[in-house]
């Protein structure tokens, strides 16, 4: 890394290259001491943002964080592919220790909430505050339901 990519980085207070080089860095390490030493970093780093990746989440390659972790939550259980562009406030949870798979390439907008054993098709587009608790194959485009006046005042 050049000084530039380096300040940049620091200047956005995200330092999300050191946080994936240390969450590499975990991956290889086994049990003992160094894996919860390095835990413990990877948490305080992610907590300073409001995000958390739980330490048995595997991605294919590093996705793509716009915003930083701010306010990510991804389960130890989820399977996340390569070149995954992820927004702020997204959460891909767990129900009964399975979590979604979400296939390469895929788009997930803001505030939305992945839930369960689902899949997620390779280039798929979920988006913003979407709930999604089905499988979507590949490609497709999913999105909130439309907004929807339930009373109103005399």
């Amino acid at each position: 890394m050049n000084g530039r990519e380096w300040i940049s980085d620091y200047s956005t207070g995200d330092g999300l290259r050191t946080f994936w080089r240390l969450f590499r860095w975990r991956e290889r390490t086994q049990t003992g001491w160094m894996g919860d030493v390095l835990t413990f970093l990877l948490n305080r780093m992610a907590h300073r943002h409001g995000g958390y990746i739980g330490r048995g989440a595997v991605f294919a390659g590093e996705p793509v964080l716009p915003h930083g972790l701010h306010g990510v939550f991804i389960s130890r259980y989820a399977v996340i592919g390569a070149g995954c562009r992820i927004y702020q406030n997204v959460t891909i949870g767990e129900v009964g220790h399975a979590a979604p798979e979400i296939g390469p390439g895929c788009v997930i907008g803001a505030g939305a909430v992945l839930v369960g054993k689902i899949k997620i098709g390779a280039h798929a587009k979920i988006g913003a505050g979407a709930v999604v608790c089905e499988n979507v194959p590949d490609g497709c485009t999913v999105v909130a339901q439309r907004p929807r006046v339930l009373s109103r005042d005399p």
